[in-house]
């Protein structure tokens, strides 16, 4: 049982050592893959002033050390100067350098980062057009603020007018000649014309009329269908009656 108990504490054992082993060899590639070398802060055609702290990461898997150098713009020789000092320890997400801005005149300046390997080979970055404008300072954006007029109605006073003068324009007296009278006679009476004793009835309608008619004639012709329905009732019911008399008899 002992035995037994050996063998599978062994065998425990061989299987965590084999998992720490795998885990090794894979997280190695990543660490391969990790050549960094980058400034996050001061960015380009950032203006600055004072102690500015630069933000990057420099890192290698076969990390020697990093500097962080500038020069004054436009950069026409190799005369870059260190700022802070040869750093040994890589750095990721944090801060690389602090730079006292107060020491060197007013200006635009590049800044780079040099991450070196063990070989002596390196990767570099870039940051351009940074302002160190320590003489003013730094505008910032105010928001602008309209200013508000009280508006003033001005008051109209109504001013009295001068009476308008009444104009008076003479019309000339023109004689007007009185028209003569002129003679006129009577009509003559035309021979032919005929005189008429019927009288004549104005706005006759003849519509009422008209429908009084159709009305009548409705009635009439309702009544004669009905006396032929009864009629024919009448005549159905004697020859049924007259049937059953000839059956019973």
């Amino acid at each position: 049982m002992l035995q037994k108990y050996r063998v599978s504490l062994f065998l425990v054992l061989s299987a965590v050592l084999w998992l720490l082993q795998f885990s090794t060899v894979v997280a190695a590639p990543e660490r391969q893959n990790q050549d960094l070398a980058v400034i996050t802060s001061p960015g380009n055609n950032a203006v600055v002033q004072g102690t500015v702290e630069i933000i990057g990461s420099a890192d290698h898997p076969s990390f020697q050390f990093y500097i962080v150098e500038f020069h004054p713009e436009p950069v026409t020789n190799d005369q870059w100067q260190i700022i802070g000092n040869i750093r040994e320890t890589p750095v990721i997400d944090g801060v690389l350098e602090t730079w006292d801005t107060t020491l060197f005149p007013d200006g635009s300046y590049t800044l780079r980062l040099r991450t070196v390997r063990l070989d002596g080979n390196y990767s570099e970055f870039f940051v351009q057009q940074v302002v160190i404008s320590n003489a003013q300072p730094i505008p910032t954006e105010t928001p602008s603020v309209t200013p508000t007029s009280e508006i003033v109605t001005p008051t109209i006073t109504p001013t009295d007018l001068p009476p308008t003068p009444t104009i008076v324009i003479e019309q000339p007296i023109v004689d007007t000649p009185t028209p003569r009278p002129v003679a006129t006679s009577a009509p003559l009476e035309n021979p032919d014309e005929n005189t008429s004793f019927i009288p004549t009835v104005s706005d006759f309608s003849i519509i009422p009329l008209r429908d009084a008619c159709l009305y009548g004639a409705g009635i009439m012709l309702s009544i004669f269908v009905l006396f032929g329905f009864f009629s024919a009732l009448r005549m159905f019911i004697m020859g049924f009656i007259n049937r059953r008399r000839r059956k019973s008899g």
